[in-house]
């Protein structure tokens, strides 16, 4: 037998016996708003109410944006 065959046949049953015995990549679950971790003030701490564009040496976050998910929908045309 050629030897160029016997090495492609070698190649084939490995990379073969390669994609079977890999390992089965999981999905990742979607981030949740309990794995941020926001730092937000106590009942009672003063706010500062600040207009237009300030530099704080700190800062608290009183809310945020809404955490859900839709599907986006397009159109392709008229």
């Amino acid at each position: 037998m050629n030897p160029i065959v016997v090495q492609l046949i070698v190649m084939v049953a490995s990379m073969t016996i390669s994609y079977l015995t890999r390992p089965k990549a999981q999905e990742p679950k979607p981030a949740a708003l309990s794995d941020f971790e926001l730092p937000v003030p106590d009942e009672g701490t003063p706010q500062c109410v600040i207009f237009g564009d300030c530099w704080t040496q700190d800062w608290q976050v009183l809310s945020f944006g809404r955490f859900r998910t839709s599907k986006v929908k397009t159109s392709s045309g008229k």
